[in-house]
């Protein structure tokens, strides 16, 4: 067991840095996130309409969660249905010659 002394100890730069550079980012967010709003356009819905526009926030990031997963499964159809008209074409192609 070693035992750090004043005089022998030095600590790792690139750690202090990290640290440093985290602390910073950290008192940063903390500082200025009393002066972040949203949008104008959201600000005035939401006060205009309330509860309803709300609602619509809810659904429009359904919506938008759901699109990677419908674009993925639309263009592995896609090439599904493609291979499967190509083994087709060989398989007519090998009958015929």
């Amino acid at each position: 067991m070693s035992v750090h002394t004043s005089t022998n100890y030095r600590p790792n730069r690139k750690r202090i840095t990290k640290f440093v550079k985290l602390l910073v980012a950290i008192s940063m967010v903390l500082c200025c996130s009393a002066n972040l709003e949203a949008c104008p356009t959201c600000k005035e819905g939401i006060a205009e309409n309330g509860a309803d526009m709300v609602s619509g926030y809810g659904w429009s990031i359904v919506f938008m969660m759901s699109m990677p997963f419908l674009i993925f499964t639309c263009l592995c159809s896609y090439f599904y249905y493609e291979i499967v008209k190509a083994r087709r074409a060989a398989e007519s192609g090998a009958e015929l010659g």
